[in-house]
């Protein structure tokens, strides 16, 4: 019997060992996930966990090392190349396209799934993960842009997490970035046998995915590149000076990193990142985003604008973890029934139906012992216990009990549903 979980993967599941796999951590992100989304007028979009293969070979480029090294790629019964999803943008826009997304003069999308990559398993890097994200498409406005990052930052202030830096930057139009590559291939030319194996061959394909390197060598080398921003035209200039002047007037605190780019054609002008302040390692970033253009042409669209950003909901959540941000527990039981006897539970099974149907949590205790029931209750939180024996059961009563003020008394079977009915079940704080 397999006993295993596929390497590199994780279960979501109460009473887990790790304490990031429990289910109430990960239902406390997406409350705020889609909290978040509805405030800013945000819709869902739901994609198939995998697509023809063309959709992430066209928009990430065959020289990524998503394409090369990390995708789950697989031919189908008609020899019909498909891949588990990587990344949700591609689908997303994909799905924008196929459902008649550019007959509107804008479209606001949010989505949240499991993507897949076959990496080396790490804190907060599995083959099976989680991604959130939203897509602006239709418009390409600095207006928009500054919206995005104040609902990105809007969003780690509401999860609790402060310990956060925004770095922002500006990759500016096709044109520029021709100029600046070239300016970059002299100079990585001159440390070509010092570059990482990966920077070499990048290099030769896309240099300024170099400025992203996170091998320690490349690092060095990197704080003496030419900056990107010497190389704007008025146009881009024009566009990060409105963003920058637009988050300046919300108090939003940034900071410009010459280095943050983005290594695929279809990214222009705003580009920026949230990373955690309190954090040097190679994993610090938390979210990611900027303004494309040619994306959705690439997918078989129009020439149509959009920006949008993704973060990773693992390593958020073991961020939430680490700075001991208060979770909500599961939620607590509104009335845990008690029957001491097969008998008494089966007369009881009714009774939870009823609290049920008008909106109260109900559970039926499994066993007939008092004492295990009124403890498995406290486990769950329970507010109100509801106990039944055979001897209430032949008298017609039976026993209710408050688990918050510990108060007990006896009530009349024939008045048990409306008494449950004007019972405040209202979670409490009662510690367990």
């Amino acid at each position: 019997m397999l006993k295993k979980r596929v390497k590199g993967c994780f279960d979501i599941y109460p009473g887990s060992k790790e304490a990031w796999q429990d289910p109430a951590i990960w239902k406390y992100l997406d409350d705020i996930l889609l909290k978040v989304a509805a405030l800013y007028g945000f819709r869902e979009a739901r994609t198939p966990s995998f697509e023809y293969t063309e959709v992430f070979t066209r928009t990430s480029g065959q020289e990524s090392d998503i394409v090369n090294k990390e995708m789950y790629t697989f031919l189908d019964k008609k020899d019909r190349s498909l891949t588990l999803r990587p990344e949700l943008t591609a689908p997303v826009i994909r799905a924008y396209i196929e459902n008649g997304g550019m007959s509107e003069s804008l479209t606001k999308l949010f989505y949240k799934g499991p993507c897949y990559r076959y990496d080396r398993p790490q804190k907060g890097r599995y083959r099976q993960f989680h991604q959130f994200g939203i897509e602006v498409i239709g418009k390409k406005d600095p207006m928009i842009d500054i919206e995005v990052i104040s609902m990105l930052l809007h969003l780690f202030d509401m999860l609790g997490l402060t310990k956060t830096t925004l770095l922002i930057n500006s990759i500016g139009s096709i044109k520029t970035r021709a100029a600046y590559a070239k300016e970059l291939t002299s100079f990585y030319s001159k440390f070509e046998n010092d570059l990482s194996e990966d920077s070499k061959r990048r290099l030769k394909t896309n240099p300024m995915r170099i400025l992203d390197s996170k091998d320690s060598h490349d690092k060095k080398i990197n704080e003496n590149a030419p900056s990107i921003l010497d190389f704007l035209d008025k146009e881009s200039i024009d566009h990060f000076n409105a963003v920058k002047e637009g988050l300046d007037s919300l108090g939003i605190q940034y900071k410009i990193d010459p280095m943050l780019v983005r290594g695929l054609d279809y990214y222009n002008d705003t580009v920026f990142e949230l990373i955690r302040s309190d954090d040097l390692s190679a994993q610090n970033t938390l979210a990611a985003g900027g303004v494309y253009s040619g994306l959705v042409k690439l997918l078989g669209g129009k020439d149509i604008p959009g920006i949008g950003f993704a973060l990773g909901l693992e390593r958020v959540i073991q961020y939430l973890l680490e700075e001991n941000v208060s979770i909500a527990k599961a939620a607590p039981i509104a009335f845990y029934f008690i029957g001491m006897s097969t008998e008494c539970k089966k007369y009881l099974l009714p009774f939870a139906a009823s609290a049920r149907r008008k909106g109260s949590s109900a559970e039926l205790f499994e066993g007939t012992s008092i004492k295990a029931g009124l403890k498995k209750a406290s486990e769950k939180r329970a507010r109100y216990a509801i106990i039944l024996g055979d001897d209430e059961k032949e008298n017609g009563n039976c026993k209710i009990k408050d688990l918050e003020t510990r108060e007990e008394k006896s009530i009349p079977l024939s008045s048990l549903i409306s008494h449950l009915e004007t019972k405040n079940t209202q979670p409490f704080t009662r510690q367990t």
